[in-house]
């Protein structure tokens, strides 16, 4: 398979900063119709990401995500094969991942962008291991 992140993210990113409130960035998701938005500090570098989840909590709509944001954001380079980001948030256990070139944020990538390779039959599966053709040694 040698589809690139590149392929599947999408480049439109929707993005807060830390001192947006739960009411903006909720905003953001429901007026975009997305489920997750990175928030980057003023010289543009990601520093957390708010997804839909976070936002299920009690939480006044004035509190800045920057209280609440996670804040250890897995980017990973737009060149890479998308099996690099699917190994990724898998071990991570996170559904979006940041997408960079060269320290700028270009994309995010969902699970969702993951599973339009099996929708698009693009996945092709690898066959399962054949066994040795080496005999075993006769006692």
């Amino acid at each position: 398979m040698n589809v690139k992140i590149s392929d599947l993210m999408s480049d439109r990113v929707i993005a807060a900063q830390p001192h947006h409130t739960v009411e903006h960035v909720r905003a953001l998701m429901d007026n975009n119709g997305i489920s997750a938005v990175p928030v980057l500090d003023s010289d543009g570098e990601p520093v957390g990401i708010v997804t839909s989840t976070d936002l299920v909590a009690d939480r006044s709509p004035s509190t800045r995500v920057n209280t609440f944001m996670t804040d250890s954001v897995k980017v990973i380079p737009a060149y890479n094969d998308v099996s690099a980001a699917a190994r990724a948030m898998r071990n991570a256990k996170v559904h979006h991942m940041v997408v960079t070139h060269e320290k700028k944020v270009v994309g995010i990538l969902s699970s969702f962008d993951l599973l339009k390779l099996v929708e698009d039959h693009r996945f092709v599966m690898k066959a399962a291991p054949t066994p040795s053709g080496k005999s075993k040694k006769k006692d």
